[in-house]
């Protein structure tokens, strides 16, 4: 039984899914953060506090993704859910194809563990799964959840993932513009079959981009190549497509991040993701800012907060 008035910190990284030609599979742990302080109250009782990005369009109620993650670990472990008090501050943008609501659910299924902490025991691969039953796909939240660079796939026993070390030598960096975009619009442009030669193709990039975000940062632009999703997607985003073309023309190893609008520049060096920046700011249309981020390797965690500390 969580104890009423328990709190835990939880903080959870952005993300950036597909990578270019891993679609559904690859994601990459960014170092942009969701900050979230839970208190079990007693049961019934509900409390939201929410700053940052789309803090004025996320609900105060039941259906706030956080709560409904937090209320499907408890019932996935056959305990009453406490009544909730949720202090959310949100570092990652929200719309923009840097994984936030799988980072909100990462952000649920992590509190719920660290107020269950105790009496439930929750393993890597309970998370992973209750995360990817609320998401739908695990590729952006097994990154949330783990950090690095994550391989994430589904088998008879549900989703699997592995985590990779990323080389030092890859220095990325997203490009965010101010509109947003749906991730369920932008899958409803892909169609159901593509040509065997792009499978093909996207497969051996795919390979290749072990290699080059592990070994060799040297072959990343040619390993970020795509023929399964992007295209697809151009329209509906014009102004994205326009500049991972023009970045990728110029040498940069651009891809669209996750579902879009933002673009992610896979960088072989610090200087030169400041060279993409400088081409952005040089051929754009409309304001994008440059996010110049880390590669998270930690992922997600929670720890207590003692009684009164909160």
């Amino acid at each position: 039984m969580t104890p009423a008035r328990r709190s835990v910190h939880v903080r959870v990284p952005a993300t950036s899914a597909n990578l270019g030609p891993g679609f559904d599979t690859l994601g990459l742990a960014l170092s942009a953060y969701d900050e979230l302080t839970v208190t079990a109250l007693p049961e019934g009782e509900l409390e939201i506090e929410v700053t940052g990005s789309g803090a004025e369009e996320i609900p105060r109620d039941e259906s706030h993704l956080i709560v409904r993650a937090i209320r499907h670990v408890f019932a996935d472990a056959g305990r009453p859910a406490p009544g909730l008090r949720l202090v959310a501050h949100n570092g990652v943008p929200h719309g923009r194809g840097l994984g936030s609501s799988g980072a909100a659910v990462s952000a649920g299924v992590l509190a719920a563990k660290g107020l269950l902490e105790g009496d439930v025991e929750l393993s890597e691969n309970d998370l992973l799964r209750l995360a990817t039953e609320l998401e739908g796909h695990p590729d952006n939240v097994a990154p949330a959840l783990f950090g690095g660079l994550t391989i994430a796939w589904v088998d008879e026993r549900g989703p699997q993932h592995k985590k990779l070390l990323v080389h030092r030598g890859v220095a990325p960096v997203v490009f965010v513009p101010e509109t947003t975009m749906s991730t369920s619009l932008a899958r409803s442009l892909q169609p159901l079959q593509v040509p065997r030669e792009d499978a093909v193709f996207n497969v051996s990039r795919s390979a290749l981009l072990i290699a080059a975000l592990t070994q060799s940062p040297e072959l990343l632009l040619a390993a970020t190549e795509d023929k399964l999703h992007q295209n697809y997607r151009a329209e509906a985003m014009p102004e994205t497509h326009r500049l991972v073309q023009a970045l990728r023309a110029a040498g940069f190893a651009a891809v669209v991040s996750g579902a879009g609008p933002s673009v992610l520049v896979l960088a072989d060096g610090p200087g030169r993701r400041v060279e993409a920046a400088e081409l952005v700011a040089r051929v754009a249309d409309t304001p994008w800012d440059a996010l110049m981020l880390a590669v998270d390797f930690k992922g997600g965690t929670v720890r207590d907060i003692p009684v009164g500390a909160e």
